[in-house]
């Protein structure tokens, strides 16, 4: 993987992530020289599929500041996903069977190109939130009871 532009916090907060993927991002003018200046921010993005392409929505890129203002373009725009035909049916029947949703976890560049780590995710409720933070909380405690014996 390359460099990190973005990545999407909550995502593994708020759903348990089943699968990842690559997939390649569309983007135009100055967008990209927004995205190596990291300015884009992925904490309400989703994926959806729309005339059966895969779209990316509410993902943020700012505009580029050193760009004059007669080519401004909307930052919350919806921008395709580019996948091979077989992954997108692939992806189309899974998330119709399982009810899944497809979430951007990342944004990174490889070999010069804007890519997205999609994440095939299930929601998680209130209590499976409440799970995850007692065990972070339990190996978290364990943890500094190894350092405390390991010092004395």
């Amino acid at each position: 993987m390359g460099s990190t532009v973005a990545t999407n916090k909550n995502a593994r907060r708020n759903y348990e992530i089943l699968e990842t993927l690559e997939a390649g991002l569309v983007l135009k003018g100055s967008e990209v020289k927004s995205l190596r200046e990291a300015q884009c921010k992925l904490d309400q993005g989703f994926a959806r599929f729309r005339d059966n392409e895969l779209w990316l929505f509410n993902v943020t890129i700012s505009p580029y500041k050193a760009l004059s203002t007669h080519y401004e373009l909307e930052p919350d725009r919806a921008r395709k996903l580019l996948l091979n035909r077989g992954e997108l049916e692939k992806l189309s029947r899974t998330i119709d069977q399982q009810g899944l949703s497809i979430v951007p976890l990342k944004i990174y560049f490889t070999r010069g190109k804007a890519k997205v780590q999609l994440g095939l995710g299930r929601g998680k409720k209130l209590h499976d939130k409440r799970q995850d933070i007692a065990k972070r909380d339990q190996m978290r405690d364990a943890q500094r009871e190894l350092a405390r014996r390991n010092r004395g």
